[in-house]
Parts: structure tokens; C-alpha cells; sequence
């Protein structure tokens, strides 16, 4: 049979031969590396047999892939410790995640020590290097095999066609795959948390017990994993917010976060950055409706592919949804008025207020919300200027994060499983991506576009290294096509214009929490709500700290005046713990000589220097939008 590798080159291969034997074929290095094989665009275990002719790309743990088979691999291993050690325990599901893996149970609640039983049990797993077995099921045979299992028969039930699943050991689980060979290859593997989960995330349904993970091929990897968790804490954006008197959360609306004056001035200050950046570059701005027809987010597609995320409610007896994107809104303002080709491309801008609705088991302080702005904008232009206006995308996406002292990592997804628009168009559009990525290092991220076209996703890497999706450039010839969106061509016929949707922050929210853990809260002076704190030594200096108070407020520095009758060191070191980038001490030689005292939140002392020369150079430093 004929075997095709990704850069094309070919080779014979005998029928009945397994993916690690062409693994092998190409050399010992990639043998070892390898976790599992895609064939013909369906990933497999190693030892599977490839029949006919086929292509095929080894997967290994640099592949996205291969991460995910390495984690889900390791959550069988959970499974099977806690089945071994509590036999009464019933799985649900076990899937790997972004940070790992987690496994539902339905048992009684687990302990503290629970969990170091189960960590010394799996690493005894790892040590025996147990192979994953697969087994092909028909539906009967499925069910006999669980029939003890509720969870698992409910699934079974929904499957369609034969089901496989996994034997490892005396553990055997329901599983597409692929795994990896064995268990050896999972050198270090450990328990990271516990909480509740609903049974398919559904409240209505039964509560279980939900343990995460985290695995890796060598154990430095996770002493370091740990390190950075640790340090992860010490940021956590949520403590840093409430410390700070950023945000807050409250029963009375789950997961819609609620920004207090500090925190608005940081969102303000970011909204107000993208808008003078966009009016640089000619956008427009718009506002709309929060709230829209059913028929509109039937038109739009959203119905179709996001109902379940969409919140309802009834105006006048008719159906109506809160939007949970801004694009529709755009594209009615656009088709308002005609349009000749001499005006595209058309940037229109939106600061829109968005709602989707998220489990309560996975909300995560401003990570993961219910509600959230987006520094939306939506281009609509010609096919010819499609490249010029993603170049111009992704300069405006780099400056942006430059600014904030972020690296980045560019990804190009493709289109999913369930997309709108015919295949000619998908693959024209993706090969304009393409185009326009030329020259710039991207991976791939196949089947992960948006439903209504592929996307170039940009992701920021904070100072811990964590990487976090931030910014889109979304390509879609489907939404114009779907609104009858028309301009005036040169030719004086009517013509389609194509569609660019972006964001550059993605959620404000998001964003402000990232901003937060890169940051420790030590923000940059111009983002930062707490610039100056001044600290009269004496009740005799107030007058004074609040007259050099005034010069800095007039002149549009954020500035707080500490009277409390507490020691100078103490009032220091509450300034610092409060993240204030300037503590200037006042007392008696300042006041005479019209000077302060300044030192930084890091303890660097700078002495004493004129008012009028620190203003001076806090406006540089705002100005510059310097990072220190």
C-alpha cells in the first residue's frame, strides 16, 4: 500500500503495518517520540494496522494533538487508580483539558488524603508501564460491559455505530482515542484539585466528584509546573482585584463581574488606547442594540450554531435573544445606507457588550464570565484588499501588545466539523490567510475557525509563559453573502463586499485579568489606578501633600493623600503593598524647599527633587506609556 507523508514524498509499505512501525521506518528518534498516527485525517493508536493507501502524520508532544492523547491518556490512569482504591466509585468522563485532565466520578467525597493515596497509585501505574488495549463493541456488548454503570449506558445509548473503548489493566473505560502505547511513557503525573461537577454540566442532573491532573515525560517538568502554580497564585488576578478594589462578584448576578472606580479607570484607559489607535487607522464607531429578533440570529447563523450559549427572552410575544457577538448589528447598519467602492474599506469599530451563557462549574473570576465588552470591529471591503487589510491587522494586534510588554504566538485555524458556507469558499478564504501569513512564524490549528470562516488567532504570553487567546482576524464571505450586502462597483454594477471581523483585547475583562497576573499588579503608570500616594510625616505637612496633591490632579495624574496618624515606614509599606508606582514622603525640608521625598513601590529611592520636575516626568512616563 502507498504511504503519504506531509511534505508529499511517498513510500510502499506491506497491508497490516502500524503506525510505529512507519514511525520506525523514519527513525528511531521519531519512534520514541511518537504517541499516536493520523491517518487519512483520523488520529489512531500506534499499533493499530493501516490497510490501504493512506496519508499519514506521526503525532508527538510537540503537536497539539499529541498533548491532548498524552493527557487523556493520563486521565485513564486516574481512573484506574481511583477505581482500584475505591471500588465503589463510578466513572463518568475523563477528558484532557487546557491545564491537564480531569476525571467525574460518582462517589462519596474524596479527601485530602484520598488524593495522596491515588497520586502514590498512579505513579505505581506509571512505574508498571500497563499497555493501553483497544476494544472494538458492539452496542450489546458495551452494554453488558457496564451495565453497573449508569453514566456510561447513557452514553452508550447516544453512540451511534460500534463503540470502542479502552483496557488498561483491570481498568477498562468507554474511549474513541487514540492513547499512547503504555503508561511508561507518563514519567511524572499528579492530582492538582478537587470540586463538584454536574453530570454533562447540566444542574438538573446528578452531582459528582471532580478530580483535575497533570502529567508530563519528565519530572523536572513537573516540580516546575507546580513552581509556577505556586507564583500563578501569588498573582491570581481575583485576589489581586479584591486587594486592589478593582472588581467584584456577587450572588445577585453569577459570573457578571462588577467594576468598581479603580477597575474603570484601568477598562477606561484600555478602551480609550484602542480608540485613539483605530482613529489612527480611519475606523468608525458604532453602538448596538443589545438585544435582537430571533430572526435576525437565524439569518446570521448564531441559531443554528450558538443557541445554546444565546440567553432569550419576549418582546411583544415575539422571540427576541441578547447578542452574544456584535457582528449582526454591523452588518444592518452597513446595508442602512448604499455604498460605491470609493468608500471601502469600511472599518466600522463597536466597544459591545456581549452575554453567553457558561456553566457555573466553569466560571473563573474575569476569565470566564457571563457578560463582557469586546473591542470589536467589523471591515468590510473588496477581495483586493483583503491582504492590506490583515497586514494592517496584524501590525495594529503587534503594536497593541507591545505596548504592554506581551510576546505572542500567531495560530491559523481552519474550518470545524459544523460550518456555514460551501467548501470552495472555505478553502479560498484560508488560502488568503495564508497569503497574508507569509513570512511570519504561525501553527496550524486545524478544524478550529469559526463557524462562518477561518481565523488568524493571536496568543499572549504572560510573564509566568502562559499562553492566553486573545486577539482574531476572522475571514467571512458567508455573512455578506447571507445579508444581501452589496456596493457599488466601478463598473456601475452592484458587487459583494467581503467581510473581516477582529479583536485585538478579544474581552476587555479578559484582557484587564491577563494585564493583572503578567503584572502582579505593579501596572504600568498609565494604566494604573494607584500612580501617587503622598505621605505627610506630620499633621503640620497635610496642607502641603495636598497642594502638590492638587498640581498632580490638575494635571491629570491620579493622586492619594495618606493623613492616617500611623508611622511613615508603616504608611510606606502599605503604599507599596497597594502597588502605588510613586510614594513621595513629605515633611518639614520638603515644604521649605517645595520638593518630596521619592521612592518606588520596589524599594529604589530616588531622593528628593522638585515638584514641577516630577510632574514633568511623570507625564513623560504616561505619555511614553513606559514599562517599568
Amino acid at each position: 500500500m502507498k504511504i503519504v507523508f506531509p511534505d508529499s514524498s511517498k513510500k510502499e509499505f506491506s497491508k497490516g503495518t502500524t503506525g510505529l512501525e512507519i514511525a520506525k521506518s523514519i527513525g528511531e528518534r521519531l519512534a520514541m517520540a511518537a504517541v499516536a498516527i493520523e491517518v487519512s485525517g483520523v488520529l489512531q493508536d500506534l499499533n493499530q494496522k493501516i490497510e490501504k493507501d493512506a496519508k499519514v502524520r506521526i503525532i508527538t508532544l510537540k503537536d497539539k494533538e499529541g498533548v491532548e492523547v498524552f493527557r487523556h491518556s493520563s486521565a485513564h490512569i486516574l481512573g484506574a487508580a481511583v477505581t482500584e482504591l475505591f471500588p465503589k466509585a463510578k466513572t463518568a468522563i475523563g477528558p484532557a483539558v487546557e491545564q491537564g485532565f480531569y476525571y467525574d466520578f460518582a462517589s462519596s467525597p474524596f479527601t485530602p488524603e484520598d488524593l495522596e493515596k491515588i497520586n502514590k497509585k498512579m505513579e505505581e501505574i506509571v512505574k508498571q508501564n500497563i499497555p493501553f488495549e483497544r476494544i472494538e463493541l458492539t452496542k450489546a456488548e458495551a452494554k453488558k460491559l457496564f451495565k453497573d454503570n449508569k453514566y456510561k449506558l447513557e452514553l452508550i445509548e447516544e453512540a451511534e455505530g460500534n463503540i470502542s473503548a479502552y483496557k488498561l489493566g483491570k481498568f477498562t473505560d468507554l474511549c474513541r482515542g487514540p492513547h499512547v502505547p503504555s503508561t511508561g511513557i507518563i514519567k511524572a503525573i499528579k492530582t492538582t484539585k478537587m470540586s463538584s461537577a454536574y453530570w454533562k454540566g447540566d444542574a438538573k442532573n446528578d452531582s459528582l466528584q471532580r478530580i483535575y491532573g497533570i502529567s508530563f515525560t519528565d519530572k523536572k517538568e513537573l516540580d516546575n509546573y507546580f513552581k509556577i502554580i505556586e507564583e500563578a497564585e501569588k498573582r491570581n488576578h481575583v485576589k489581586i482585584g479584591k486587594e486592589m478594589d478593582l472588581f467584584s462578584f456577587h450572588e445577585e448576578g453569577p459570573g457578571f463581574p462588577f467594576f468598581h472606580e479603580k477597575g474603570t479607570f484601568i477598562w477606561n484607559t484600555l478602551i480609550d488606547f484602542m480608540r485613539s489607535e483605530m482613529k489612527k487607522l480611519g475606523y468608525q464607531e458604532n453602538k448596538t442594540p443589545i438585544i435582537l429578533n430571533e430572526e435576525l440570529w437565524k439569518k446570521s447563523g448564531h441559531w443554528d450554531h450558538y443557541k445554546q450559549n444565546m440567553y432569550f427572552t419576549k418582546i411583544d410575544g415575539k422571540e427576541f435573544a441578547v447578542k452574544p457577538m456584535n457582528c449582526p448589528g454591523n452588518l444592518l447598519i452597513y446595508k442602512s445606507t448604499p455604498h460605491s467602492y470609493k468608500e471601502l474599506p469600511i472599518k466600522a469599530g463597536e466597544f459591545g457588550l456581549v452575554h453567553r451563557h457558561e456553566m457555573s462549574g466553569v466560571l473563573n473570576g474575569l476569565f470566564r464570565v457571563r457578560n463582557f465588552t469586546q473591542d470589536d470591529a467589523h471591515i468590510f471591503c473588496t477581495e483586493e484588499q483583503l491582504k492590506e487589510q490583515i497586514v494592517e491587522l496584524m501590525n495594529l494586534i503587534d503594536k497593541v501588545y507591545k505596548t504592554f510588554g506581551f510576546e505572542y504566538l500567531v495560530e491559523l485555524s481552519t474550518k470545524p466539523e459544523k460550518a456555514m458556507g460551501s467548501k470552495e469558499i472555505w478553502n479560498k478564504a484560508e488560502a488568503i490567510l495564508k497569503d497574508a501569513l507569509k513570512g511570519r512564524n504561525y501553527r496550524l490549528n486545524e478544524g478550529e475557525g469559526a463557524f462562518y470562516g477561518p481565523k488568524i488567532d493571536f496568543h499572549i504570553k504572560d510573564a509566568l509563559g502562559r499562553t492566553w487567546q486573545c486577539g482574531t482576524i476572522q475571514l467571512d464571505f458567508s455573512m455578506p453573502e447571507k445579508f444581501d450586502l452589496e456596493y457599488d462597483g466601478k463598473d456601475g454594477k452592484k458587487h459583494r463586499p467581503v467581510m473581516l471581523h477582529r479583536a485585538i483585547y478579544g474581552s476587555v475583562e479578559r484582557f484587564l485579568g491577563n494585564l493583572i497576573e503578567h503584572y502582579a499588579g505593579k501596572f504600568p503608570l498609565w494604566i494604573n489606578p494607584n500612580q501617587v500616594k503622598i505621605l505627610p510625616i506630620a499633621d503640620r505637612h497635610i496642607d502641603y501633600a495636598n497642594q502638590v496633591a492638587k498640581a498632580m490632579t490638575d494635571q491629570g495624574i491620579r493622586v492619594e493623600v495618606d493623613t492616617r496618624v500611623e508611622s511613615t515606614p508603616k504608611k510606606i509599606y502599605n503604599a507599596q503593598i497597594e502597588k502605588f508606582n510613586y510614594i513621595l514622603v513629605v515633611g518639614d525640608k520638603e515644604v521649605q524647599n517645595k520638593t518630596a521625598n521619592v521612592r518606588t513601590r520596589d524599594e529604589v529611592v530616588h531622593g528628593e527633587k522638585k515638584v514641577d520636575l516630577i510632574i514633568k516626568e511623570l507625564l513623560e512616563e504616561i505619555k511614553t506609556k513606559a514599562i517599568k
